[in-house]
Formats: C-alpha cells, structure tokens, sequence
C-alpha cells in the first residue's frame, strides 16, 4: 500500500512539475556533456560530423521512393546485384585461402624483411585502386609478366571476365582481412600453440585445432570487412575486368552507368550499397560501435 508520505510526496509532484523536471535534467544530459569542451573544437568536429552524415542523409531525401520497387526489380539491377554478391563471396573465400595464411605468417615468423612483407601486404589499402587495376593488367594480362604464360601452358585468361572481378576485388579486399586476423593473431597467447607441440602435434595441427577456435571471431570481422571492400570496388574492376552486362558489370559499375542516363535508377542501386554497409557496420558493432 502507497504511504501517506509517498502520496503527498507525488502530488507535490504532480503540482509542481517534479517528473517533468527531472525528465527535462535527463533529457539535457547529451548537451550538458559538451559544456566543458572547448569551443574552438567542438565547432570543427560538429561540421566534420555534419561533412559525413548530411550526403548520405541527402541521399535518403532524394531517393525515388515511390518508383523504388519497379528500379529494384528490373532485370539489369538483378544481375548487377547477383554478380556482386557472387564476385564478392568468392573474393572473400580467395582472401581467407591465402589471407589467414599470410597473416599468421607475418604475425608468428620472424624473418628477415618482415616490415617490408607487411607494408607491402598492406599496399592496396593506400593504393589507388585504378592503379591496382593497371598493374594487375601488367601482371595477369594476356601479356603480362605471369599473365602470358597462363594464357600459353593453361589456356586462362583472367581480363575482362568474371574470374578477372574475382581477382580485383580480392586484391583490394584481402589487406583488411590480413589486417584482421594479424591483429587478432598478436593478441592471442602463443603459449597455447607451444603447449600443443610440446605434445606432440605437429605445427599445422596446432594452428587448425588451437589456434584457429581462438582466432575466429578476427577472422570473422576481417572477412566481413573483405566482402564488403569487394562489393564496393569499382576503379581496379572497371580498369582490369572491363564493364559488360551479365559478365563483369557489378553494381557500382552499373551506378556509375545509370547516373549518367538515369539519375534516379544510381540512386536506387546506391541506396542497395548504403544498406549493405549498414548491416556490415551492425554485424560488427560489438568489435567497434560500442566502445567507450
């Protein structure tokens, strides 16, 4: 039963606007926050906020809702999107062939040059990507330097074709993933893979069955980082897989294309890649968004 102290305590209250108070005292908790940070700082880092946020916020705005099923549905949209999503995963699965590999070997083995293998690794994250696409050209060409003898003994063409897109994506893709797993490699304790030798298991064994269950959720992150990367890219694509419909034409090469003839059929297929970042952002939000 409520008190006779507590009932004229709540109508006081009620009287004079106690709750009210104490909601609006919540409610300027976020702007009370900001009062101690000087003024000089916080105006560059609202416009810095309002520099990222309002394009994409412009792009919500404008985006063609009323005719946004009849774009998503066209047949063109479907391929682009299927071939992204299928280009994408394979990239991915190339970059965890030859990526967890690569990162426990920078990350466990010391040998000489190891600061130059690991800048180059990471290369292409600062790499223009056309200018990936022209090296990987030069590389895998039908003349390139590996490219000539695939195409003589193997009969491969990787240019302009949907194998190509497999290749550019992975190469621009597969430095977030080696990042990934190296980090997550560091900060796992060798002891337990030395403990595993100690009992007889080879060094193979004790990365398959020690290491790799402590190490999945870095791989996990680094591989989502990688198709995402991979969905997105366009220059190293467009430069070393060419732009055909059906074949090597994925959805920020058909955004590209549709801006120049149909402005609102780009802004329904950017909006398809500002969702897939979403989500990407929201299945790593315990790595990254909720840090304090």
């Amino acid at each position: 039963m409520t008190s006779p102290h507590e009932k004229s305590g709540a109508a006081a209250d009620t009287l004079t606007g106690g709750p009210r108070r104490r909601r609006g005292r919540t409610g300027f908790k976020a702007l009370n926050a900001f009062n101690g940070v000087p003024l000089p700082l916080l105006l560059p880092a609202l416009l810095g906020l309002a520099f990222l946020v309002v394009p994409l916020i412009a792009l919500l705005v404008r985006t063609p809702w009323h005719s946004l099923p009849d774009q998503l549905t066209s047949p063109e949209v479907w391929q682009a999107l299927q071939l992204s999503l299928l280009c994408a995963t394979a990239a991915t699965a190339v970059s965890l062939v030859i990526g967890v590999p690569l990162a426990w070997l920078l990350a466990r083995v010391e040998f000489p040059g190891r600061g130059l293998v690991r800048a180059l690794v990471t290369l292409p994250l600062v790499l223009p990507p056309v200018v990936g696409g022209v090296a990987l050209l030069m590389a895998l060409g039908r003349n390139g330097v590996v490219g000539k003898w695939l195409d003589a003994w193997f009969g491969i063409t990787l240019p302009f074709t949907t194998a190509g897109v497999v290749v550019a994506e992975a190469f621009v893709a597969m430095p977030f993933l080696v990042i990934s797993v190296e980090g997550t490699l560091r900060a796992a304790d060798p002891r337990y893979e030395e403990a595993a030798t100690t009992l007889g298991a080879s060094r193979f064994t004790a990365f398959r069955r020690v290491t790799l269950p402590l190490i999945a959720p870095g791989i996990a992150a680094g591989a989502v980082l990688a198709w995402a990367r991979a969905l997105g890219e366009f220059g190293a694509t467009i430069t070393f897989a060419g732009n055909f419909p059906g074949r090597t034409q994925t959805m920020p090469l058909s955004v590209y294309l549709a801006l120049q003839s149909d402005p609102e059929a780009a802004i329904a297929l950017s909006l398809v890649l500002l969702t897939v970042s979403i989500a990407v952002l929201a299945g790593l939000r315990d790595r990254w968004m909720t840090a304090s």
